[in-house]
């Protein structure tokens, strides 16, 4: 049945000093000698500025940001613990570039591998975690693709583990910001390492190649990347006053160039955006009229919580609505759509998400929908 909908307004905000500041323009993203950027809010997953995020480009040592993801998810999952001894291959030991200096035979736990790969950037410990979850890195290079594809990652092909230069290995800036997204979020005990600034093992003492960590103290991760054909690459993270941005940087000439421009990015994300929390997951919004139940109430909500960036200042001029259905009739199922909530600015929509029922409503049986009917009639 076609239900109509009744507009329902109401208040949104409660204002408060910080609040009253003149709204300003907001100027141009800045521009950044690299072949891509990308600079997203973590919460709401806004864009705040690009440059050809979706091109392919080699991620060098970033690609190690999906191993440890499949690492901490193995953890999670109980098929390997920090504690398992690691037996390093010959394979493992070989590996050139970055390194943790593992020795082949040697046995070395999880916990000292995984902060060789993310510390040290160490493409053998890569490797051995690779190896030690899946069996061979082939292997474990199957499952980066496929969790690729569940975090929508749809510009990347994963050709192993760590990085090392193939023409068939690649993603984007915007697969990069979804997978640090996804680090971030799900697995937080492993991504305390990312800020971390140095690691000794076998009295070999390194330091963690994100320059940021030492010249911004909001900056708490995530991975840096460099080959001769990727150029040198960063993606960061940082949080100040409840908001966290993400900024990805691709394709620059130097270590120093990869640091500059993504902390360029990161000061014009939070001088100009602001990122509010508006509604907490199943928050109650609206209690709405049940005809033919055993209430007549439903309580609506919405079924995740929404986040909203927008321009510093412009969080009072925010518009709130919901639209109901019409005649809404027992029976209920909890979560069943029932209206929308909209947030506009300016006129502008700027999320449109789904009112639910947050509780199950029963058949009011055959008296409550013969007095409801009649109720009906005369309205």
């Amino acid at each position: 049945m076609n239900l109509s909908r009744i507009l329902v307004l109401f208040s949104l905000l409660l204002l408060s000093p910080a609040l009253l500041a003149i709204a300003k323009p907001i100027p141009k993203a800045p521009e950044l000698a690299a072949n891509s950027f990308i600079l997203m809010d973590y919460a709401s997953g806004r864009i705040l500025a690009q440059k050809n995020p979706d091109m392919p480009i080699e991620p060098a040592s970033i690609t190690k940001l999906m191993t440890a993801y499949l690492v901490a998810k193995s953890l999670a999952d109980g098929d390997i613990a920090l504690s398992d001894e690691v037996t390093i291959s010959e394979k493992a030991w070989r590996m050139k570039g970055s390194k943790m200096f593992i020795e082949v035979g040697k046995k070395v736990s999880v916990q000292d591998l995984i902060k060789g790969m993310i510390i040290q950037s160490g493409n053998d410990a890569t490797v051995a975690l690779a190896e030690h979850v899946a069996g061979s890195e082939d292997a474990f290079t199957e499952y980066m693709n496929h969790q690729a594809k569940q975090l929508g990652m749809a510009n990347t092909n994963f050709r192993n583990s760590t990085g090392w230069p193939d023409k068939e290995h690649y993603s984007s800036a915007r697969d990069i910001a979804l997978l640090s997204q996804a680090v971030i979020r799900d697995f937080p005990d492993t991504y305390r390492y990312y800020s971390e600034k140095e690691y000794t093992f076998n009295d070999i003492r390194q330091f963690n190649r994100n320059r940021l960590l030492w010249r911004d103290e909001s900056v708490d991760g995530i991975k840096t990347g460099h080959t001769e054909a990727a150029g040198y690459c960063l993606a960061s993270s940082a949080e100040k006053d409840d908001m966290r941005l993400i900024s990805v940087v691709l394709g620059t000439k130097s270590d120093k160039a990869r640091t500059q421009q993504s902390q360029t990015l990161l000061n014009y994300g939070f001088r100009f955006y602001e990122t509010h929390l508006l509604y907490q997951q199943g928050e109650v919004l609206k209690n709405a009229r049940v005809w033919y139940g055993d209430q007549e109430e439903v309580p609506l909500g919405v079924q995740n919580k929404i986040f909203l960036t927008i321009a510093r200042g412009r969080y009072k001029d925010l518009d709130a609505s919901l639209e109901i259905d019409s005649n809404i009739s027992a029976p209920l199922a909890v979560g069943q759509e029932l209206g929308q909530l909209n947030i506009k600015l300016d006129g502008e929509t700027l999320i449109s998400e789904p009112l639910v029922a947050m509780q199950a409503v029963n058949d009011g049986g055959i008296v409550q929908k013969v007095i409801d009917r009649i109720k009906l009639i005369f309205n």
